[in-house]
């Protein structure tokens, strides 16, 4: 049930994504452009308005720029393809981004003496972490993971509302966001490592233990 929602949201996402993308190539943005811009906007909410405790306007920010990462995809799928460079960009842009958010919402919760806040934002950027390393992993070894709860527009989003409530007075909400994140997080890697598991049993077996 959750992975069907998961789709019809990303489907209703697409549907609106595709006309702005559409009108961005004609204008001759480059899906790399939209990457990059993504990401330094990610930062400027994340460490210029999150990490100093304007939460609202950090929470806001970082969501808007976070779904360039659909925008990119969807600007590259209709110029004929992402570039090696391009997904190349796209996954160490990411990378950038989810440390400067995490470690934006740590950093804010060390100074209001929250360490278990502090903990939950760690687990999340580890974890964030691993969800990504296990795809990229399969994909490198001819396999996939695209399966799991705990995308990455979904994990922004999930602490950008939880950032938000908190902003506007729900005290509990950014910490509630965070340890439900964390526990999805570790749920999908551990469907992604199920999933990769049952692929490797019908393939010959590869070298390599690192």
């Amino acid at each position: 049930m959750a992975k069907i929602f998961q789709v019809s949201a990303r489907a209703g996402m697409t549907r609106v994504v595709e006309p702005v993308a559409r009108g961005l190539l004609r204008a001759g943005v480059t899906p790399n452009a939209v990457t990059v811009t993504g990401t330094v906007g990610v930062l400027v909410g994340a460490l210029g308005f999150g990490a100093r405790g304007h939460l609202v306007a950090g929470a806001l920010i970082v969501t808007v720029f976070a779904l360039t990462d659909l925008l990119d995809g969807t600007m590259a799928r209709m110029s004929g393809g992402s570039t090696r460079f391009g997904a190349f960009l796209d996954s160490s842009m990411d990378r950038i981004a989810d440390s400067a958010v995490f470690g934006a919402v740590a950093y804010w919760l060390a100074t209001q003496g929250d360490h278990a806040g502090v903990a939950a934002a760690l687990v999340c950027l580890a974890a964030g972490g691993l969800v990504s390393y296990v795809k990229a992993r399969a994909e490198g070894l001819g396999m996939t993971a695209n399966v799991g709860v705990a995308e990455r527009t979904e994990r922004l989003l999930i602490v950008g509302v939880g950032g938000l409530l908190t902003g506007l007075g729900v005290d509990p909400a950014l910490q509630i966001a965070l340890w439900l994140l964390a526990a999805v997080s570790i749920f999908t890697v551990g469907q992604r490592m199920v999933h990769v598991h049952r692929q490797a049993q019908k393939l010959p077996a590869a070298g390599g233990n690192g």
